[in-house]
């Protein structure tokens, strides 16, 4: 019997290049996301190239009551959810605190730790009825370090780590497997977001260096849901060769 995968955010990044390579290592797939049309057509898409089936859920994480409708609308043979994948997430604006946009903090913080703790809480008791699961945390080198006008998305992401210790604790009597999955610099929509669609300031964050691809830290979360039942990856740091720690990068052209 094929697993099920629900992976939130997954109309771009590294939720849509997970959903696709998933898509065609034998899962099934429930997508989220708030951007109705690219939902619609990664599930056409998927649907078409893989064997996979795939089920859309169109909602904004960041509100509790609309998750929680959107989880009831699941058809009940969808409902045994096998994998989470916590990936919704963002980074908006850089600035010093005293400095800051308090939109900015509430929008990194209800996307980033609050839509995660919604989902979780949701897809967890399942998870527990059925005694097996797994939920992976898609957090950062941000998570483990702090950088100069990164305040409260390092912030939002340290509490990413810390709560998958905790999750790894609280589910650990009820043989729930917990990930975090920590990313350097990858070239997604990541940084046109923060830079609110800044197209020239968001280019020159990847200039010089070769960054990590979406596909490259699909294949590291592949790797994490693929291991035998009694293996677990707490914590996985994945960086560009050409980055070391959140700020330090050899900015030498590559071909």
């Amino acid at each position: 019997m094929k697993k099920t995968v629900l992976i939130t955010g997954a109309t771009s990044g590294i939720g849509e290049a997970s959903a696709s390579i998933l898509a065609s290592n034998g899962f099934n797939l429930i997508l989220t996301g708030r951007r109705l049309d690219r939902l619609k057509a990664l599930k056409a898409r998927l649907e078409d190239e893989t064997p996979a089936s795939v089920l859309t859920l169109h909602f904004d994480i960041r509100d509790r009551i609309a998750t929680e409708e959107a989880f009831r609308s699941i058809p009940e043979n969808w409902q045994q959810i096998d994998v989470l994948i916590n990936n919704a997430g963002l980074a908006v604006g850089l600035s010093s605190i005293d400095n800051g946009d308090t939109d900015d903090w509430e929008r990194m913080i209800d996307t980033n730790v609050k839509g995660l703790l919604y989902m979780t809480r949701i897809v967890s008791r399942g998870m527990i009825k059925r005694g097996e699961g797994h939920i992976v945390n898609i957090s950062s080198i941000a998570g483990r370090e702090t950088y100069p006008m990164g305040n409260v998305y390092c912030a939002s992401k340290h509490a990413v780590q810390a709560l998958t210790k905790g999750m790894r604790l609280d589910f650990l009597q009820y043989g729930i497997k917990v990930t975090s999955v920590c990313p350097g610099a990858v070239d997604t929509e990541f940084s046109l977001v923060r830079f609110k669609g800044d197209e020239q300031r968001a280019r020159k964050v990847y200039e010089g260096f070769t960054p990590l691809f979406a596909q490259d830290v699909a294949e590291t979360i592949l790797f994490v849901v693929t291991r035998p039942r009694h293996v677990n990856i707490d914590d996985i740091l994945v960086m560009p060769a050409d980055q070391a720690y959140s700020r330090d990068f050899n900015r030498t052209l590559k071909e």
